[in-house]
């Protein structure tokens, strides 16, 4: 049985939304930079242009790319052969993600799905979890914006 320990887990979390908000996807940049040299457009090969540049200022200075850092996602997967030690999951993420907005410097836009107050650290996160074979624990973060 693999141990892990939530404190891993709460860093990974907090690291994975910082990521999710400042890095953009190699795949999303290239389709960028293509779509830039083909645009006939003069407006659309500025704004292409724009989210170019955007993305590398929030790459190089540790910025998001767009002020709605949107909802925080979770996505995990569980090995029905780990052990989650130390507190639990569910808490570990959501003070993964507390930890992750207020030091990515991301907004908190999340509010209580009852009162509507906004809740100041973008929690509740929305968790998915599978529980698969094996020791392994995957965690994927996205923001829904």
């Amino acid at each position: 049985m693999r141990e892990v320990h939530v404190d891993k887990v709460v860093e990974t979390v907090s690291r994975l939304f910082v990521d999710a908000n400042t890095q953009l996807g190699e795949d999303v940049l290239e389709a960028f930079k293509r779509a830039l040299e083909t645009e006939e457009s003069p407006t659309a090969k500025e704004v292409l242009g724009e989210l170019v540049e955007n993305a590398a200022i929030a790459r190089d200075e540790q910025v998001p790319m767009c002020q709605d850092t949107g909802l925080a996602v979770v996505f995990v997967e569980i090995g029905q052969d780990v052990h989650v030690v130390g507190g639990y999951l569910y808490d570990a993420i959501q003070e993964g993600v507390r930890q992750g907005y207020r030091e990515g410097y991301l907004r908190k836009s999340a509010c209580h799905p009852f009162t509507r107050i906004n809740t100041g650290d973008n929690t509740p996160a929305i968790i998915h979890v599978d529980i698969v074979p094996g020791d392994g624990l995957r965690i994927i973060a996205e923001r829904n914006a």
